[in-house]
């Protein structure tokens, strides 16, 4: 069965801590943390608790009135490949599991969000140099999914260039006769 080769224990286990641990750290960030855009020193300047609401996509980006949806409907597109790539996964390839993993993990914590609640996803990490120097507002599941996708990057360009070495090996042996 297909299913047995594949590293399903490291993929489920890794997508239910995931999800659960930023369905619980965005929780206490709603408890905690209004009103919302109040920053709460953690570390200085330099880590922040602020809760934000996106209603866009990663960076703040927003596409209109309908972004709740279309960001929805991409996610789920993204998730049905990331299964596809899943699927053809070997079992020994422990690296691109992890990966796909994180990503898939990230993209469910934030799609629960958008179709949980109007205001967007929460966000309340918040990393910078002083009040002018800060990086984008984020969470548990975009953590996830940025580290996922620099993995899966990083894997998928090394069985690319796996893949471009080999013939070239093949071809630079002599005929045996």
């Amino acid at each position: 069965m297909e299913s047995d080769r594949r590293n399903a224990p490291l993929f489920w286990s890794v997508i239910i801590g995931v999800v659960l641990s930023d369905i619980v750290t965005k929780a206490i960030a709603v408890y905690a943390l209004v009103p919302q855009r109040i920053p709460r020193q953690v570390i200085g300047e330099y880590l922040r608790f602020t809760l934000v609401y996106n209603p866009g996509a990663a960076f703040g980006l927003h596409l209109g009135d309908y972004s709740r949806w279309i960001f929805t409907i991409l996610t789920i597109g993204a998730l049905y490949i990331l299964s596809r790539l899943y699927r053809t996964t070997s079992a020994d390839d422990w690296s691109r599991t992890l990966a796909l993993a994180l990503v898939c993990a990230g993209a469910i914590g934030n799609l629960i969000d958008r179709l949980r609640s109007p205001l967007g996803v929460v966000d309340f990490i918040d990393v910078g140099l002083g009040p002018d120097l800060r990086w984008w507002t984020f969470n548990v599941a975009d953590m996830a999914v940025s580290t996922g996708a620099f993995m899966l990057a990083w894997v998928l360009w090394g069985e690319e260039k796996a893949e471009a070495v080999a013939p070239s090996q093949l071809s630079s042996k002599p005929n045996e006769i």
